[in-house]
């Protein structure tokens, strides 16, 4: 029907205090088009800088998790000025502002991978604090097959992450990691059945959302360490301790500590 609106890619909810983001395009296996980013990234913006969730999960719907870039997704002026201008453009203007975001998030995330995660849909997976994966997901940067290069900061994060010698592994060669073998390697938290990521997933996102103001601060740090020196992340630290120290969290932990008792944070 003429001026019918598209369906939705993106899917949003909330639960216990995480806001749940599950792409929504299980025919391309959620492949990261042009339209499906500008919805990621407005219900990133929506959990993460709004009052309705204290952590965020991304996970994708039916058999993949993110199958990697798609530039023949969005509407025509923004697929043609892509076009025109080469993938670049879009590494650019779209993909390359999101993981950025990610990154600097002031809210922590967990990213479930219900299945394949390829090309910048690897990126999106490891941009999280904290990753679950199936046990019949599976990584894969196969750029060489296209000749094109990894995209969506892989190349930073990977050698970071697994060390240099196993990164190049997988981006030279473009062979697929199974979840299981990530997990051995480091390169996400854990591996589960099939049937139990969701579960996984919400209860690493439940404890964090069930955290103090300060997890935010924690989660930048680190993020921000794997390019400090070593002055530069002590003094860091500083910083970010005044800051903790003035929230409300902070009062409640102490007094829940002089009080022997739970806290009871507000993420405040």
């Amino acid at each position: 029907m003429d001026g019918a609106q598209a369906p939705a890619k993106v899917k949003t909810s909330v639960e216990d205090g995480v806001g749940i983001i599950t792409l929504s395009d299980p025919g391309t296996l959620n492949a990261a088009g042009l339209d499906l980013m500008s919805e990621l990234q407005a219900a990133f913006d929506d959990f993460a800088y709004g009052d309705k969730a204290r952590a965020i999960v991304i996970t994708g719907e039916g058999r993949g998790f993110c199958s990697g870039a798609n530039l023949s997704g969005g509407n025509s002026a923004s697929r043609a000025t892509d076009a025109s201008n080469g993938p670049n453009q879009a590494l650019l203007r779209t993909y390359n502002p999101f993981v950025s975001a990610v990154r600097k998030s002031p809210k922590p995330l967990v990213s479930a991978v219900n299945g394949v995660a390829a090309g910048v849909g690897v990126s999106l997976a490891l941009s999280a604090d904290l990753v679950v994966a199936a046990e019949s997901a599976y990584f894969l940067l196969a750029f060489r097959r296209i000749g094109l290069v990894p995209d969506g900061g892989a190349t930073w994060m990977l050698p970071r992450l697994i060390g240099k010698a196993r990164a190049m592994e997988l981006m030279l060669l473009g062979e697929k990691l199974p979840a299981r073998t990530a997990a051995e390697w480091g390169l996400i938290n854990k591996c589960v059945p099939d049937a139990e990521l969701t579960d996984a997933a919400m209860q690493y996102a439940r404890a964090l959302a069930e955290g103090p103001a300060s997890l935010a601060l924690t989660r930048n740090l680190v993020w921000d360490s794997l390019d400090a020196a070593w002055h530069e992340q002590i003094e860091a630290e500083a910083y970010a301790q005044a800051v903790a120290s003035r929230t409300s969290d902070a009062r409640e932990g102490i007094m829940a500590f002089a009080q022997k008792r739970p806290a009871k944070f507000t993420g405040r």
